[in-house]
Order: structure tokens, then C-alpha cells, then sequence
């Protein structure tokens, strides 16, 4: 590859707090938040527009729920059930099961909920802000160097939070990371009006046996479909039937493929749906995510790497952070579908045409754990002194990954790193040195569940 030498040069310090935190997802908006609530001065930087992340810009509008297996007992709360609180004020979220179920959430009005969150707690936000490199000092990250309208800029911070979903910050630092061959695909979402309308004139109409009928010329291959309601409209549908595999959406030009070439599923899907049904005219497509929803690309090498084991195991850890049910759900590259397992031992492998092949993973009749933890240890990267990570890059090797992905409980790993940054602060200690006693502590005093 060809080089060319860039000047150096001085850039003006756009800002200076105690937490920056790059990325603006909900983990990354939970984390900033929290910190501000322990008292820090606070940056967040998103590249896009507003915040939110996947739930946003990916327009993924389902919260699975914050109850244990039994649907007993809330293992979820602190900044995740605030915000599920503020969208019912505005009839913005439906309740599935009573609210003991999942949470579908009108992500517009997310959009605007969080802005009002950052506003309220004085967090200073950077929206169409690229985190472009570290400055590192003394074995220390001193500064994050940014791109925006203005120009290159930098922020000086005491401590970072990476919540940018791929690592950007620990990978252009040099700490340890890893990828793993077969990548989760990405999935750019749509909005779709009419899908309803073709389900009451098409008897037996089955959205993921048409995107995949083989009959069709521009049927999707090797894939899964799934789709929910969209809040606050008539007959629209949040469809997320795309995917591209073998994507590494770390990669910048295989980023941008992605997207085109999720785009073009998009209106495949559109194609099938006009052509080839009764009131097929009815379908339209009314949005797409404004960025794919990736769901994996680095993985930070922590001091802990939570296991498949510990997932399904239930493992109690005496430095748990977040808790979730939510199975192991493993999207494959490689071959079409789907694979879940459940903590009660069942395996499912969902095909695209709606087969689904019944198995166990584990023998039944043994007991079975109501949930899982992820400890404190695997948000710390091995070397960092003041850098924590949050979000879906924490230290997890497949099986776990597959499980803790899910929003609900990134957003945990947010709050938990925001608030381990400042106690970090306050002792005078690296993040590895955080007392999990006094962590767990804070994070509970804000409405987080300690079990």
C-alpha cells in the first residue's frame, strides 16, 4: 500500500473532563450518564446524529426482558428501566406479558429521551464526531484525538470508556484484542408498511418462507427473518431479514460493501413482497437503519473472558455487574439459520423457511439456572490503566458472546464502566484495582439489581 507522510501538527483540546467515553450507543450513553452521577465531568462522542446506536440508527426496537427465567424476580433495573419508564410516560414502549416479558420501543422518541438524559446530567455531547486516534503519555491514555465540522480536535480526559462496539479506541491503543473466523453477519433493518394488509388477503402468508422461496429469482439465501410491530403506527413492521456473511465490519471498505450489499436484500425483500402476492402493491418500504447492525467484530482480551460455561451454568461471580437471560443465539456464516440454547437445556436450530430442529444441549430433569451474570473482570483490557470497555467488545468467547450481545445487557456493562471510571478516579487506582465491593455497592444505591 502506497503512504503518504502527514504533517504534525498542534490541535486545539475541544474539551477537558474527568470520563470521555467514545461511542454513543445506550451502553455509551448509560456509562457517561452514570459517571455524571457520581459527580464526574463528562464527554461522550457518537458519529452519528444522536444517540442510541443499534436500537437507533440499526432501528432494532426490541428490549428483551428484565426478569429472571421464572419471570419472579427484576434482575435488571438501574438506567435500563429508567428509560423504559420515561418512553411509557410518552406511550412510546409496549409491555409485552405485563412488562415481565419484552419491550418494544418507538426508537424515535429514544432518540429524543436520550438527549434529554445527556442534557439533565450536564454531559457535554459530540454528535458527528469521529474518535480518530489515541495520545497516549507516560504509558497513559492522555487525550482522544476527534474529527468533526470544525476540524481535528482533541479531548483530554482522566479516564475512557470504549463503547464504540468494534474497539476502535483499544485497537488503535495496541491492547490485545481478538476477532474469530466466522463473524456473526450484520443485518441492516427496514421498515416495511403493508405487511399486515398481505397477511389478511395471502391465507397462510409466512413473511420468511417468501424472502427465502427459491421459486422467487430474487430470493435471499442462508439467512434468518425476524420481525416486529413498529410503536405508534398502523400497519408497519421493523423487518430484519438481511444479512451479510463473511463481513468485518472493523474494515472500512468491507464496512461500506456491507451496507450496499444489505441494501440491495432490503429491496429484494420489497421485490418479493410487491410481485408475487395479492395486495403485494400494499408493501412498501418506508426506512431503513441508517448504519447495519453489526453484531461482532473485535473482542477486547480482558483480564476475565466469560465462557459459554458460565452462561449456561448461571455462574455466580463475586464481582457481577449485569445480569440477563437472554440464550445464546448464534447467527452462522456459514450455513443457514439460527441456533439458540436456553438455560433449561433446549437447543433450537431455526431453518429460513420456519423449521425448526429440536434438540438438548444438556440432559432434562436437572436443575436450571433463572439467569446468568457478567462480572466486573471482563470489561478491564489486559495493559489499561484508565481505559474500561463497554458494550458487545467485552470479553466473551463465542457461546457467551452469543448471549450477552443483546442490548439489555450491553447497556448494563455501560453503567457498570461509567461508575467503576469514577471510583477509579476518586481512589486514585487503575480500572484492574476497582474495589468490586464498592462498585457493586454504587451501582445498587442507583437502582441496579445485586443479586
Amino acid at each position: 500500500m502506497a503512504e503518504i507522510l502527514e504533517d504534525a501538527r498542534m490541535i486545539p483540546v475541544a474539551a477537558e473532563a474527568d470520563v470521555c467515553v467514545i461511542g454513543g450507543s445506550c451502553t455509551g450513553v448509560f456509562a457517561a450518564v452514570a459517571a455524571a452521577r457520581m459527580g464526574a465531568r463528562v464527554v461522550v462522542v457518537e458519529n452519528n446524529g444522536f444517540f442510541g446506536g443499534v436500537a437507533t440508527a440499526g432501528l432494532v426496537n426490541v428490549w428483551h426482558k428484565l426478569y429472571d427465567e421464572r419471570r419472579e424476580r427484576r434482575i435488571i433495573g438501574g438506567l435500563t428501566h429508567e428509560i423504559i419508564d420515561r418512553l411509557r410516560k410518552r406511550r412510546a414502549v409496549i409491555e409485552m406479558d405485563g412488562g415481565r416479558g419484552n419491550f418494544i420501543l418507538n426508537t424515535e422518541e429514544l432518540k429524543i429521551e436520550l438527549d434529554s438524559l445527556v442534557c439533565e446530567h450536564n454531559v457535554r455531547p459530540f454528535l458527528h464526531t469521529r474518535f480518530c486516534a489515541p495520545i497516549i503519555r507516560d504509558g497513559m491514555l492522555e487525550a482522544a484525538a476527534i474529527e468533526d465540522k470544525t476540524g481535528r480536535r482533541a479531548i483530554r480526559a482522566s479516564f475512557f470508556i470504549d463503547a464504540s462496539g468494534d474497539g476502535d479506541l483499544i485497537a488503535r491503543m495496541g491492547l490485545p484484542f481478538r476477532k474469530l473466523e466466522d463473524l456473526q453477519p450484520p443485518t441492516t433493518c427496514a421498515i416495511i408498511r403493508g405487511i399486515g394488509t398481505l397477511q389478511r388477503h395471502n391465507p397462510g402468508f409466512s413473511l420468511s418462507k417468501a424472502v427465502f422461496n427459491p421459486a422467487f429469482p430474487n430470493a435471499l439465501k442462508n439467512g434468518f427473518l425476524w420481525y416486529m410491530h413498529a410503536v405508534g403506527s398502523v400497519d408497519d413492521t421493523m423487518v430484519a431479514g438481511t444479512r451479510v456473511p463473511g463481513a468485518d465490519c472493523s474494515d472500512a471498505d468491507q464496512l461500506t460493501m456491507a451496507e450496499i450489499e444489505a441494501r440491495r436484500q432490503v429491496r429484494a425483500i420489497c421485490d418479493i413482497l410487491r410481485n408475487n402476492f395479492q395486495m403485494g402493491e400494499c408493501a412498501s418500504l418506508v426506512s431503513m437503519a441508517s448504519y447495519i447492525g453489526v453484531r461482532e467484530t473485535r473482542h477486547a482480551e480482558c483480564i476475565y473472558t466469560l465462557t459459554t460455561e458460565d452462561v449456561l451454568g448461571g455462574r455466580r461471580f463475586d464481582d457481577a455487574i449485569a445480569n440477563g437471560t437472554y440464550p445464546v443465539d448464534i447467527h452462522h456464516s456459514s450455513k443457514p439459520g439460527i441456533t439458540f440454547r436456553h438455560l433449561d437445556g433446549r437447543q433450537r436450530y431455526c431453518l429460513p423457511d420456519g423449521r425448526v430442529e429440536e434438540s438438548r444441549w444438556r440432559e432434562a430433569g436437572g436443575p436450571s439456572p433463572d439467569f446468568y451474570q457478567i462480572p466486573y473482570r471482563c470489561l478491564v483490557p489486559k495493559g489499561a490503566r484508565n481505559v474500561l470497555v463497554a458494550g458487545r467488545l467485552i470479553d466473551a468467547d463465542r457461546g457467551a458472546y452469543g448471549a450477552i450481545r443483546v442490548m439489555v445487557n450491553c447497556n448494563q456493562t455501560g453503567e457498570a464502566a461509567g461508575t467503576a471510571a469514577c471510583l477509579a478516579l476518586k481512589a486514585g487506582v487503575s480500572a484492574a484495582e476497582v474495589d468490586a465491593a464498592k462498585l457493586r455497592a454504587a451501582l445498587e444505591r442507583n437502582g441496579v439489581p445485586i443479586l
